[in-house]
């Protein structure tokens, strides 16, 4: 049985299968222990330019997937190839999360046979190793490794089936993205640029927001876009020279005119911008200045750059030119990161590195250097060649070496890395002394040790202090692991013995345990007592505490209890209260005496043990009871008594009793009485106390009262009233003589002593508004003028010499009924308001079967003509309902009516003033008239006129109705409603005014309209007329151009536009000639375009014009108009004696002459009329004028 250490790196995962079947991913960086039953170690696949190492340690075997050479199948550069492929799936043994998928995955530990699955001797038990030996995880990107042969299709379907279980617990695009998907580090090349060309921006684009610019504006941006390329010179690994051409003049540029300066050349500021991702990739600036060249620094070596050139000159900007595009050279290769050590024993090291950017240059060769042990600055090669890991051995051990590293390539030897120490392992150091103890804690113990005797300083000795708790059974297991001397163990149990050891170890080996401590850590403070309360119930000067022994007493007994009460009487217990110690002793229960009745105090209790002093209990509050409060001393009266009422005060007890004083009492004792009566309970220190009979004699006596009860009464004290007013007289009694008239009288009071001088009689509509009607000696008293029907309130009030007696009580009475009061306010009815009421009846029965015509037409109304419709407000009933209205029109009979108020008078004269009374009526009888007032009737509104058409095409019609002029006139008071019905049946408005013509427009051809019209005035709006119905004719094909005349010898061809057919119609042309001057013949007519007509005669001038036809089907054909006429000169005869110098005009003369057309003669003669006018002005001007 032997056991195999698999080291799985940070950032890397390795998968294995249990034995149940399930995939078990474990993430780096760990070290899982597998276990092999035979010794034998497991076969392990690694991919291409990688070897596997086994090391042995104490019996432990280490397996290491080392990087070999940079391997490159092709040997071409690695610059600009794709990233490598995924490893294959028969290495199922070590699978990369999809997060971490851009590291190279270097350590490939699979413990597979040939197909892939684990053996199953081999029986993982994983736990996290505390020291981790880390491969080497290249972060340049090893290019053009080959893709790996598939073995069989189990085991490619394995790997399918466990990556997808992988990105279904870790989710898909963690960084990776694909299997290869490999990411550069910062300092090497960036890839390639795709070979694409990008669209240069518009001109629109580089406006900066401008608005319309003028020509000089618009001239400068058109040659800030014609920036050419720039050219690239002198090529570094790490810089290039730019260099560039100012923008030319464009040819839109305006040559200056001679005598004018020529204009300075504009002031252009360049900017270089430079991508190194391609043409459309994302540029950064890198110069911008005036000069026409740069120089381009801190460039990566072997990339692909594009650099192009953008003008500006007086905030314009041109578009960029044309990228350029060049890559830097190849240089020696990045300084590498220091070597690390990988494995070691005492006489050996075993070094990495990792592989820097070679800058576009394969690295050949590593040189290592070391001091040989020497610990100076002197370097020797210790190793020359492609590895990336050497082995030294035949070392010192515990012997410090310092090792630097520097690449080789084709371009150069790079700079050697910063020197790093490390050491080759000791012996197993010895056995330590046994740890000492610095400081207990309640929970915690605080411990140090030394390091063994003998062992070098230079050895790297790390300790386990191991711990065994008394009793536990589990004997010692390791609570610290660290190169440090001390350590605090802490989350221990209190007042527990622990026994506690320490091993030393190395490299090498551990050391045997010391010699074993035991620690006792220290007891924890008890918690406070519990329980705290009164025993029984509180006495006014005393109380009793008692409380339970804390549930936790920290480990040791509670040696006494402290029991303490605050001695702040105001009772508000700021956090500043001071406590007095009231207890000290072992027993649980006290006694609190000498205290104040009716006050509030606060006790806590808390307890004291070997671990220390526990927290206080919450403070609990106990109120003494109160006591009654003394005696007061007797009331006082408050300046000279009233006849009916007197004002006492007193001062509050001396004594409260330990409780704020709540209320007091006050008895009173009336004249010959021997028992008194409560008159008066509250909190105020003075009362007022009424109702009491003028020139008596009464006895008053006090008491106080707190939350105790009630104290003794007080001494008694005698009051006298003065005299005072009369008493309330009995209700008056009311008699009504008439609607209008009544009687009131009543009788005299008790005058309390002195005689009634005078009686108030009070009068009103309403209890609480009424007014003084009456005053004087007298028992009755006659009211006159008040309203018929009404209800009234009454009341009387007596004084004397004492003052003025109460009100007696208020008296209703109601005048009798009467006939109504006259009509005050009547209106006249709006138009809009007289509508027809029997409409609303006729709707609800036919509701079912004309509901939606109903809604739409519009409310029947009266006519203003001959109706006149009034409104008025009810007047006042006087008590009996009003029955109905009278309504006088002066010569006509009256008009008797309901009990309503408004009404539509019918049948009246057009254009006619009536004079207007109404007068309400109820059972009593008739009430005055109202005033009297005017209302006209309106003139009949006018009919509707005659509508005619008097004039149509195929797009207008001109409508006529009435006899009048076409314009309206100001004086005009008849006005016209015209309508047109629409597509879906309703009439629209198309004129509304005093006119007698309209002209309808944009009609379709051949198409009926439907027309109604309507008269109104200020009488109102008439009836509209009946329908009438106009049809717009077909419209004439439209006006050929000119037709075309050729001459062919002794006969002409003429050709002529197509017009296309119309609407369905066919359209035809007809073709007319004149010969001289005789008249227009039809030579031609059909659907063809041209003719061609025989035998002309030489001397015969001809001419020629064309029309369409439209020929319809239901209807006979329609004639367009002609076109213009075209002449055709007959040819001209050379005379034999001109001569050569003639002949070219002679040959000018024979082509035939274009007259002129209707349109061109029109114009011609408009501008000699406009000549000749201008002509005229000017004459006038200037000789008459002036």
């Amino acid at each position: 049985m032997r056991v195999i250490l698999v080291q799985v790196n940070p950032g890397e995962a390795f998968t294995i299968q249990r034995d149940d079947g399930q995939f078990q991913c474990i993430t780096g960086p760990a070290q899982v222990p597998m276990m092999s039953p035979n010794g034998s170690v497991p076969q392990i696949y690694v991919p291409p330019g990688y070897v596997q190492q086994i090391i042995e340690e104490n019996g432990v075997r280490r397996v290491l997937v080392l990087p070999q050479t940079e391997f490159h199948p092709g040997g071409h550069s690695p610059l600009h190839h794709p990233p490598p492929p995924p490893p294959h799936a028969h290495l199922q043994a070590f699978i990369p999360h999809p997060h971490i998928m851009h590291h190279p995955a270097h350590l490939y530990s699979g413990m597979a046979g040939g197909t892939g699955d684990m053996n199953a001797q081999y029986i993982s038990q994983y736990h996290p190793a505390h020291t981790t030996i880390y491969s080497e995880q290249d972060t340049h990107q090893p290019h053009g490794r080959a893709a790996f042969a598939h073995r069989d299709e189990r085991a490619s379907k394995t790997y399918e089936r466990l990556q997808k279980k992988l990105k279904e617990r870790q989710g898909v695009g963690g960084g990776g993205g694909g299997g290869g998907g490999l990411a550069l580090s910062k300092d090497s090349p960036p890839p390639s640029p795709q070979k694409s060309r990008g669209t240069p921006p518009t001109g629109g684009d580089l406006q900066n927001g401008l608005g319309e610019l003028d020509e000089e504006a618009k001239a400068l941006q058109e040659r800030l876009n014609s920036i050419c390329k720039p050219v690239v010179t002198d090529i570094q690994a790490r810089g290039a020279s730019l260099s560039w051409l100012a923008p030319l003049r464009t040819e839109s540029d305006k040559e200056p005119k001679e005598g004018e300066e020529i204009p300075s050349e504009p002031s252009f500021t360049y900017e270089v911008s430079v991508s190194y991702n391609g043409k459309d990739g994302k540029y950064k600036t890198t110069y911008s200045g005036v000069e026409l060249s740069a120089t381009l620094q801190d460039l990566r070596p072997a990339t692909d750059y594009h650099v192009r050139v953008h003008v500006m000159c007086n905030c314009l900007q041109g578009v960029p030119s044309e990228p350029v595009s060049f890559t830097t050279l190849s240089c020696k290769p990045d300084t590498p990161s220091p070597p690390r050590k990988a494995s070691g024993t005492k006489s050996s090291l075993v070094l990495q590195w990792k592989a820097p950017c070679d800058n576009g240059s394969k690295i050949q060769n590593y040189i290592l250097q070391w001091d040989e042990g020497k610990g100076t600055s002197v370097f020797e090669q210790c190793y020359y060649g492609p590895q990336k890991q050497y082995r030294l051995t035949k070392l010192l051990p515990a012997s410090r070496y310092s090792f630097r590293l520097a690449a080789k390539n084709d371009m150069g030897v790079s700079e050697f890395s910063e020197a790093v120490p490390i050491m080759t392992s000791c012996s197993v150091p010895a056995a330590p002394q046994n740890p000492e103890l610095v400081q207990p804690g309640v929970t915690w113990l605080c411990l140090r040790w030394h390091r063994p005797a003998g062992s070098p300083k230079e050895d790297d000795i790390s300790y386990v202090l191991e711990m065994e708790e008394e009793g536990s059974g589990y004997g010692f297991q390791a609570s610290y692991d660290g190169d440090e001397l001390s350590h605090t163990v802490r989350n221990l149990h209190r007042s527990t013995t622990y026994r506690f050891r320490v091993i030393a170890y190395n490299a090498e080996g551990k050391s045997n345990p010391s010699p074993v401590s035991e620690f006792t850590t220290a007891p924890d403070r008890p918690t406070c007592p519990c329980r705290l309360s009164v025993k029984g119930k509180p006495h006014p000067t005393s109380f009793r505490l008692t409380w339970d022994p804390p549930k936790d007493n920290g480990g040791s007994d509670v040696t006494k209890y402290v029991a303490e009460l605050s001695d702040d009487l105001s009772g508000t217990f700021q956090p500043g209260s001071s406590w007095n110690q009231v207890y000290s002793g072992l027993a649980m229960e006290c006694l609190c005496d000498g205290l104040s009745p009716g006050c509030s105090y606060q006790a806590r209790v808390h307890c004291i043990s070997a671990g220390g002093e526990s927290p206080m209990t919450e403070a609990l509050q106990v109120q003494t009871p109160p006591v009654p409060p003394g005696p007061c001393l007797p009331p006082r009266v408050v300046g000279k008594p009233k006849a009916r009422e007197v004002q006492l005060r007193w001062a509050p007890p001396l004594v409260d009793g330990g409780s704020v004083v709540s209320s007091y009492s006050v008895e009173m004792f009336a004249p010959q009485a021997e028992e008194g009566r409560e008159v008066y309970q509250g909190s105020e220190l003075d009362c007022t106390l009424g109702s009491l009979l003028p020139g008596r004699t009464y006895g008053f006596r006090l008491r106080a009262a707190n939350k105790a009860g009630f104290g003794p009464f007080s001494e008694r004290s005698d009051v006298t009233t003065g005299p005072g007013a009369p008493e309330a007289c009995r209700p008056p009694h009311v008699n009504c003589k008439s609607p209008t008239c009544a009687v009131i009288s009543w009788e005299a009071p008790h005058c309390n002593g002195a005689a009634v001088s005078e009686y108030r009689l009070e009068w009103g509509a309403a209890e609480g508004s009424m007014q003084i009607c009456y005053t004087g000696a007298a028992l009755s008293h006659e009211l006159r003028g008040l309203l018929p029907a009404t209800s009234y309130f009454c009341r009387v009030q007596a004084l004397n010499a004492a003052g003025v007696g109460p009100f007696s009580d208020a008296v209703l009475c109601q005048t009798p009924c009467s006939v109504p009061a006259a009509v005050s306010s009547v209106h006249a009815l709006r138009e809009s308001e007289m509508r027809v009421e029997s409409r609303v009846t006729e709707r609800v029965e036919d509701e079912e079967e004309e509901e939606e015509e109903d809604e739409e037409a519009s409310p029947l109304l009266y006519s203003p003509s001959t109706c006149l419709g009034l409104r008025w407000e009810a007047p006042c009933s006087h008590g009996a309902e009003i029955m109905s209205y009278l309504i006088d029109l002066g010569e006509r009979q009256p008009i008797l009516t309901g009990p309503v108020t408004k009404y539509i008078i019918q049948n009246l004269q057009p254009d006619t003033t009536y004079r207007i009374r109404i007068q309400a009526l109820n059972s009593l009888g008739a009430g005055p008239f109202s005033h009297t007032f005017k209302l006209k009737t309106k003139p009949l509104p006018p009919l509707p006129p005659r509508l005619e058409c008097t004039a149509s095409s195929h797009q207008t019609l001109r409508l006529k109705w009435g006899d009048g002029p076409g314009k309206a006139q100001s004086t005009d008071s008849l006005q016209y409603h015209l309508q047109m019905e629409d597509k879906i049946g309703r009439f629209i408005s198309l004129y509304k005014g005093p006119c007698h013509t309209h002209k309808v427009q944009r009609l379709n051809e051949s198409t009926s309209y439907t027309f109604r019209i309507q008269a109104f005035n200020e009488a109102g709006e008439g009836p509209f007329s009946t329908v009438y119905t106009f049809t717009t004719p077909r419209s004439p094909p439209a006006p050929l151009k000119a037709p075309r005349v050729e001459r062919v010898d002794e006969s002409c061809e003429v050709n002529w536009e197509t017009l296309p057919p119309m609407k369905g119609d066919p359209v035809i042309y007809c073709l007319q000639c004149m010969q001289g001057n005789s008249e227009f013949k039809q030579i031609y007519k059909g659907s063809a375009t041209s003719f061609q007509l025989p035998s002309l005669s030489l001397s015969t001038e001809y001419r020629f014009r064309v029309c369409a036809i439209r020929q319809c089907q239901d209807a006979p054909e329609i004639v367009g108009p002609y076109s213009s006429t075209v002449i055709l000169l007959p040819p001209r005869v050379d005379t034999p004696g001109a001569s050569s110098a003639t002949g070219s005009k002679a040959t000018e003369a024979q082509k035939p002459k274009r007259s002129l057309t209707d349109e061109q003669f029109s114009f011609l003669i408009i501008a000699l009329l406009a000549v000749t006018s201008i002509l005229i002005a000017v004459a006038i001007q200037y000789f008459v004028i002036e």
